[in-house]
């Protein structure tokens, strides 16, 4: 599954979410893009599901999403906090073992 890393997410969820290809926005060399210019080119990229914190980007568009949303809730986006929701991250969708079952 290819997945993409908003810019507020850390990083290091990445290493969290181990047999997917993920990338970051930055290393995309997306920085910036509006949300909807950001989801338009994760479907031309063929980029399957985008995790972010920001919490508003489901009302923001108001078109069917090209790719699944992860919106991780949290009080801040340090990195021990989000590391803490990576579980939370696999089992919403993120999950290899998960996809394997179902195919």
């Amino acid at each position: 599954m290819k997945v993409l890393l908003d810019e507020s997410v850390p990083k290091a969820l990445g290493f969290e979410l181990e047999g997917h290809f993920v990338r970051t926005v930055q290393v995309m060399g997306w920085s910036g893009l509006s949300n909807g210019r950001l989801l338009a080119v994760m479907d031309e990229s063929a980029f399957e599901v985008l995790v972010t914190c920001d919490q508003n980007i489901e009302y923001q568009q108001s078109a069917a999403l090209p790719v699944a949303l992860i919106v991780l809730i949290a009080p801040d986006n340090r990195v021990p906090t989000i590391l803490n929701l990576a579980p939370a991250a696999r089992s919403a969708g993120v999950d290899p073992a998960r996809q394997d079952s179902q195919n």
